[in-house]
């Protein structure tokens, strides 16, 4: 089975916000959840670290999550009590508790940070000398931050590269400290550019998903880092403000980038409607359709992956069908095939493509 890297799940804040065990084997959790109905998700979560292991998730980008804001939760809005809170300083103290978990289960043995080239190629010898027996490997994780509310200031950068974080997202939904994400729209605030100075002080990776497109415009023109797209679908196939433009892809593109796609069916079909839109009317299928947009658009299969977001706010009511785990992300592999992909380029989209990026952008 290929391994696979995985540029985003929020692990942390799943198991702290809903109280799940990740250690658990999945079918465990989601019994233990039948009955609950204080989400959609509860019963249907898709990730667990036994599952990922499953799975063949070698590594993934870990995230620590959390807005600050005081807006009032509108109807269908994606504000959370548990997600959103008053002033940086809390969001600032709810990540440092978010990454005193991924410390307690390196310390256990169920995780391996990765924050170095170094370490990523020994964590990735092990899994590669390991073979499948995997099931009592610690899965890598690389630290990111979806959404920079919890930096206090740019001058705070270093603090957190110091405790490991090597890639940031400006903004989540609506309108962050530094910069306006998804469903609004907006440039950088002043702190946001002398942030941008401060990632490329430490070598830090910019991760433009959930940018809104003045933001991520202005990023790009003021960022000469490392860039990339974690969890990022195609607009030209699914025509929304969280998907990038073929103007954008192409920059990422031409910025040497890599491209996660994500496994969320809203953003895999025109039109969907949350709470109404059954998942079948998705198809495993569409993530490969996201897939080869960005290997036509490159001309080549270097800039695409997988992000795949699972239990990021959602189970699997909201995958598309085919994806009930995150062990079923394999599935895609006859799918690519059948569609003219070589071993060679299914290789590179499950993790090779990731592998490069970190190799060149982690420090030594």
């Amino acid at each position: 089975m290929i391994p696979i890297i995985d540029s985003h799940l929020d692990l942390s804040w799943n198991a702290l916000s809903y109280n799940r065990d990740l250690t658990e084997p999945l079918n465990v959790m989601n019994d233990r959840e039948r009955q609950m109905t204080d989400h959609p998700s509860r019963g249907r979560a898709t990730v667990s670290l036994p599952e990922m292991r499953r799975g063949r998730i070698a590594a993934c980008l870990a995230t620590l999550l959390v807005r600050a804001k005081r807006e009032v939760c509108p109807p269908g809005g994606f504000w959370r009590f548990d997600l959103d809170t008053a002033t940086p300083a809390h969001a600032h103290a709810i990540a440092r508790g978010q990454f005193d978990y991924y410390q307690t289960l390196s310390a256990r043995g169920e995780l391996r940070p990765i924050r170095t080239q170094a370490e990523l190629d020994q964590h990735w010898q092990s899994w590669q000398a390991a073979g499948d027996a995997v099931d009592r490997l610690p899965i890598g994780f690389i630290l990111a931050m979806e959404g920079a509310d919890p930096i206090l200031s740019p001058q705070e950068v270093p603090f957190w590269w110091e405790l490991g974080l090597r890639s940031v997202g400006l903004a989540h939904y609506g309108i962050g400290h530094y910069a306006v994400g998804t469903g609004s729209s907006g440039p950088l605030a002043a702190n946001g550019v002398e942030l941008l100075r401060q990632f490329e002080k430490v070598g830090m990776i910019l991760d433009l998903t959930h940018s809104s497109d003045p933001s991520f415009f202005q990023a790009m023109d003021h960022f000469n880092g490392p860039v990339m797209a974690s969890h990022n679908n195609c607009r030209a196939l699914v025509p929304r403000d969280r998907q990038f433009s073929d103007e954008q892809l192409k920059l990422l593109i031409q910025r040497g980038a890599v491209i996660g796609t994500v496994c969320d069916a809203w953003m895999l079909y025109p039109n969907y409607v949350h709470g109404q839109t059954h998942r079948s009317v998705v198809k495993i299928d569409a993530l490969a359709d996201h897939i080869d947009h960005v290997c036509q658009l490159a001309g080549n299969c270097r800039h695409a992956a997988i992000g795949s977001d699972l239990d990021g706010g959602f189970g699997n009511e909201e995958t598309p069908e085919g994806l009930d785990t995150i062990a079923d992300l394999h599935k895609l592999q006859p799918i690519l095939s059948a569609r003219g992909y070589s071993s060679a380029d299914i290789q590179a989209i499950f993790h090779g493509n990731w592998l490069n990026f970190f190799r060149q952008h982690l420090p030594k």
